[in-house]
């Protein structure tokens, strides 16, 4: 693989709009539905479909990617087409509708973001640690469209919603386009097929994991917007709470590059747990002492960003060039997609019963996964 230049504010800007976008879905998509009249079930489901379409999309993505060595024109035909789909929230509202839209825009946008992380690290193959310097941008971008949405939705109605979605959306496309091709080898050479590699112990270890921990998650990005309105915060004020999470994932993002080659993948991923395990309890037991609030918010740090920069390496280190692809496709399938949407509708069943309830279920998840790191972990790759 020849040495070249790392194109780091285009593929920074591709991060920018990606993440953007979920900083300006995620906090308030669910308010969103709530305000069409759709209860909390129903939220649920609705929010599910898009970490649902996780488990398919990517994979059919990346074993496409893998075969061609096409990424780029995966990235860019995915994103063109979640634009186009999207659009169809503008026809109609209705339960079923909606059903299509997000799963139609999502199906084709969850591919694109695996076969850019291929995309990027290929670009880094040197100095790989560095990943977080390009991904703080995405951080940077949530950040700023979730503090403006947030004040923006203060004064105008959530209705508007749609419409920066589709803006969003069309930045990622013309982002893509911008990026240009890594020069890996378009058919690598691997010493153990794929199947071979899944049935390590040490793989089916991160990937079970991994699952337990975006399950958590789950119902925290479904759910935690509801939870605060319930309890008289403001929509600014939740867009700020967000916004706490994220800046703080920013500052680990920008040291995060020094903390992987001290403490390993199994440190770090062991305590992210820990700390997601008493960031849900905090959430769920204390929603009117802002100041705990804040401090959980922080926490969001490891639990999300510690803990995604960890399992990037982790996949770099236990799979070869040729199957990275086909990894990232299935870590984002198994544990974004499939623990996600367990999360988002298992949190909306138990909803209506006991919100805390749900905190609670996603509190026990993490601390079940810290157990699997810890015993099942170990490996000399790592």
């Amino acid at each position: 693989m020849t040495h070249e230049a790392v194109p780091y504010w285009r593929l920074s800007a591709f991060y920018f709009c990606f993440f953007g976008l979920l900083g300006a879905l995620f906090p308030y998509w669910s308010l969103y539905l709530q305000s069409l009249g759709y209860t909390a079930t129903e939220i649920g489901f609705l929010l599910a479909i898009p970490m649902a379409t996780k488990v398919i999309a990517p994979n059919i993505w990346a074993w496409i990617a893998d075969y061609t060595g096409e990424r780029l024109a995966i990235i860019r035909l995915g994103a063109l087409l979640a634009c186009l789909c999207f659009a169809g929230i503008f026809i109609n509202q209705g339960f079923w509708a909606i059903t299509l839209v997000m799963a139609g825009y999502s199906f084709f946008w969850n591919a694109v973001l695996p076969q850019q992380e291929v995309v990027t690290t290929s670009f880094l193959h040197q100095r790989p640690e560095n990943y977080s310097r390009i991904r703080v941008w995405g951080s940077v971008g949530f950040i700023v469209f979730v503090l403006g949405s947030g004040a923006w939705f203060d004064r105008y109605s959530i209705d508007t919603l749609p419409v920066i979605g589709l803006l969003l959306l069309v930045g990622i496309f013309l982002s893509s386009l911008a990026v240009p091709t890594p020069a890996y080898r378009q058919f690598e050479v691997v010493s153990q097929t794929f199947a071979s590699v899944l049935k390590q112990p040490v793989v089916v270890a991160f990937f079970v994991a991994g699952m337990l921990m975006q399950l958590s998650h789950g119902i925290y990005y479904s759910f935690f917007s509801i939870y605060m309105e319930s309890h008289d915060y403001s929509r600014s004020e939740i867009g700020v709470l967000w916004s706490v999470g994220v800046i703080a994932e920013v500052f680990l993002f920008v040291i995060m590059h020094r903390l992987l080659p001290r403490f390993g993948v199994r440190i770090i991923m062991i305590s992210c747990l820990l700390v997601a395990t008493l960031r849900w309890l905090l959430i769920g037991y204390f929603p009117e002492q802002p100041v705990i609030l804040v401090l959980a918010q922080v926490c969001h740090a490891l639990t999300f960003g510690a803990y995604h920069a960890a399992g990037i390496d982790c996949i770099r280190r236990l799979f070869e060039a040729g199957n990275q692809g086909k990894a990232q496709a299935l870590y984002s399938a198994f544990c974004l997609g499939f623990g996600g949407a367990v999360g988002s509708g298992a949190g909306g069943l138990i909803w209506d019963f006991s919100p805390l309830m749900a905190f609670q279920l996603g509190s026990l998840s993490c601390f079940l996964a810290s157990f699997v790191i810890w015993f099942r972990l170990k490996d000399t790759r790592l």
